[in-house]
């Protein structure tokens, strides 16, 4: 049994147990997957599965992604995202829709981004996020990352805490960093920002919506969702010729 899996990872579930639940269906250990999605993050996970397939997963790095999220704006987590308890801090003045409107502009095209302290990025030979968790934040040098999009997808609302909160659609580089976007957004309007939810909805030409829900999964539906190497190949090459 060799091929790629499109899975759809529930919340809560980490990127590792996936693989590990596919690798004790299949009785098959070399099982990998291309990109790490966060446990608190939905979404669209490429599991290859086998020998051959697992050398290929790398060409799936090169691919854009779209992110479905919700950020808060007005309060600050040590993550960046909702897995922490959140400190309040309210901005100069009520954020209103046109002002959110105009600090998401800055955020399109290519960027300047630094990623979030607790992230697997290394610098001289130490992992931010095993840095942060020891209290040292390490001060790393910006990475440039491509925004093609970043849409409003429903209307900023207020929170009974004093936050606010807005839903994005964000189509982006591979390597960039969402928990970033959130807290430097929150800066560009005077206060403070975090992501609450997060969902990967394609990886170039693959899409959740054709994806097989992890939970519950069984080697059958492995076998009956199984896309052989091949076919990923040529979809691969196709979308990179395009």
């Amino acid at each position: 049994m060799e091929g790629f899996l499109l899975i759809d990872k529930p919340v809560w579930v980490s990127s590792h147990r996936v693989t590990h639940t596919i690798r004790k269906l299949t009785g098959i250990q070399r099982v990998g997957h291309a990109g790490t999605l966060d446990p608190f993050a939905t979404g669209l996970l490429i599991v290859g599965i086998g020998r051959s397939a697992t050398k290929h997963l790398s060409a799936f790095l090169q691919f854009p992604k779209t992110y479905e999220v919700t950020f808060v704006l007005g309060a600050t987590t040590p993550t960046d995202d909702s897995t922490k308890e959140p400190i309040l801090c309210p901005p100069p003045s009520p954020l209103m829709q046109n002002d959110v409107e105009a600090a998401l502009k800055k955020f399109e095209g290519t960027i300047e981004q630094v990623p979030p302290q607790y992230s697997a990025v290394k610098f001289e030979g130490q992992t931010m996020y095993k840095a942060a968790l020891k209290g040292k934040g390490l001060v790393v040098k910006p990475r440039s990352v491509t925004i093609h999009s970043i849409i409003q997808t429903s209307p900023l609302t207020q929170a009974d805490n004093g936050t606010s909160l807005i839903s994005l659609s964000i189509h982006c580089s591979s390597g960039t960093y969402i928990r970033a976007i959130a807290r430097d957004l929150g800066q560009t309007l005077g206060t403070g920002g975090y992501v609450q939810t997060l969902r990967r909805t394609t990886i170039g030409p693959f899409g959740a919506s054709n994806a097989t829900l992890f939970e519950n999964i069984t080697l059958e539906d492995i076998n009956v969702h199984l896309i052989p190497i091949d076919k990923m190949l040529k979809e691969i090459q196709e979308k990179s010729e395009s």
